[in-house]
């Protein structure tokens, strides 16, 4: 075995070796609405549950170099909401369009042709293209990371989101679960890799 403490090298190298490690992971294509009422979208797979009483998700928004919010976390703090949709195999090239760097006036959703649909709880309004998505409002904030000096700014926004509204497409639901062979969801690997759905298999769990 390698032996690496991560103190000894840079940011980026750790990363590598995260993404590398921690696969697959499932993407959150989040949607927030700016002051301005610009729709902006954008993809993360550093993302999960947190609890399902009451039902919460996290997605970890890694800011930018100079220290700076991205878009998704600046204006899901501001407005205290956003919408989670879960990526797959039908809009995930759409979606990779989305991850380009746009100034805050310009709408990545709108770029990737995207079809806006109105949400029930939020304002903040959905993609008809998923067909899982979950209406959140911040729960709570998280500034974490970054270098180890006084003043320094965090290395990521880490958002907590409780779900006030699921949306289910009818083909995906069943006696209240999830049909993954039929969602077919794609999650993320290192580098420029995806993964689709692979083989699957079941383990009984100890009583």
């Amino acid at each position: 075995m390698i032996s690496i403490d991560p103190a000894s090298q840079n940011a980026k190298d750790n990363y590598k070796l995260l993404i590398g490690s921690i696969i697959p992971r499932p993407i959150a294509f989040v949607t927030t609405l700016s002051a301005e009422g610009v729709w902006n979208a954008a993809p993360f797979s550093f993302f999960n549950i947190v609890t399902a009483n009451p039902p919460m998700v996290s997605v970890s928004v890694q800011r930018r170099p100079d220290g700076s919010r991205k878009d998704t976390a600046r204006n899901a703090m501001a407005a205290g909401e956003f919408v989670v949709h879960i990526a797959d195999e039908q809009y995930i090239e759409a979606i990779n369009v989305t991850a380009a760097s746009l100034p805050p006036e310009e709408s990545e959703a709108e770029l990737a042709g995207l079809t806006a649909v109105p949400s029930e709880r939020v304002r903040v309004p959905g993609v008809a293209e998923a067909r899982i998505r979950m209406e959140c409002v911040l729960e709570q904030s998280l500034p974490l990371g970054g270098a180890a000096t006084e003043g320094a700014a965090p290395a990521c926004d880490l958002l907590i989101g409780r779900v006030v509204r699921f949306h289910i497409d009818e083909s995906l639901y069943e006696n209240g679960r999830i049909d993954a062979a039929v969602l077919k969801p794609v999650s993320r690997l290192a580098g420029s890799d995806y993964a689709k759905l692979g083989g699957q298999f079941s383990l009984e769990r100890p009583g």
